[in-house]
């Protein structure tokens, strides 16, 4: 049988709760409590476009680890992170790795099921995983974004990790700065299509990037009703 999902996770309460909810919305689930069974499986099954989530604390090796040796086996692998933790430190060595996100414990389980969904319309049918070639900081008004590792240095030399998506949604922002880029555009550009699930999805990006740009005095997203977003830069 071919998965849509592995999860590895040694939480019997939150892997049975993530596997039973998934299943429930359509999706075909494999659940393993360690990181020695998932790679005994993974070495002997490849698992191309299909979704792998790694809890960061298994008990016999780090979530870090059973990535990069995934990534070994199969460089193109989507996986992304569960974590008790949102260590600076840790989201850069797990996006050094090439995860496409992270979700903080607690989380709600509606959440997790919604950047699933992107992640699996994003890779369906993609052989390989796409990196930008860009590097260096781009100026955002008193903003410093650098793209290739995912942060942001605020007006008070503060760096903020990104995730993957965020950069990708600030990427098609910050292109057409102080001009209307249309909610339908970034959707179909980033998720493929632009159904209410992905769109409510972009909402929760947009308010991120916007709590963030709060610590600036010349930079903010403002809505334009019925039509996308603008990155206002004074």
């Amino acid at each position: 049988m071919l998965y849509d999902i592995v999860i590895i996770e040694d939480e019997i309460d939150l892997g049975n709760v993530i596997s039973e909810y998934l299943k429930l919305r359509g999706f075909s689930v494999l659940w393993f409590k360690t990181a020695s069974e998932a790679l005994v499986y993974y070495s002997a099954n490849r698992l191309d476009n299909k979704l792998v989530i790694i809890d960061i604390q298994l008990p016999d090796m780090n979530g870090f680890d059973l990535a990069s040796e995934m990534v070994k086996i199969n460089a193109s692998q989507p996986f992304f992170f569960l974590t008790a933790h949102n260590e600076k430190q840790d989201r850069l060595r797990g996006l050094k790795i090439g995860a496409i996100d992270y979700i903080s414990k607690p989380f709600e389980i509606e959440e997790l099921v919604l950047r699933i969904g992107n992640i699996i319309n994003k890779f369906s049918g993609v052989p390989t995983v796409q990196s930008s070639s860009s590097s260096g900081f781009i100026n955002i008004g008193d903003i410093r974004y650098q793209k290739d590792q995912l942060f942001l240095q605020m007006p008070d030399s503060k760096e903020v990790s990104l995730t993957v998506r965020e950069s990708e949604v600030l990427d098609r922002l910050a292109g057409n700065i102080n001009q209307v880029v249309k909610k339908k555009d970034i959707l179909l550009a980033l998720w493929g299509n632009d159904d209410y699930f992905n769109g409510k999805s972009l909402e929760v990006f947009i308010s991120r990037l916007r709590r963030l740009f709060k610590a600036s005095n010349h930079v903010s997203i403002e809505n334009v009703y019925g039509l996308g977003y603008i990155l206002k830069v004074k």
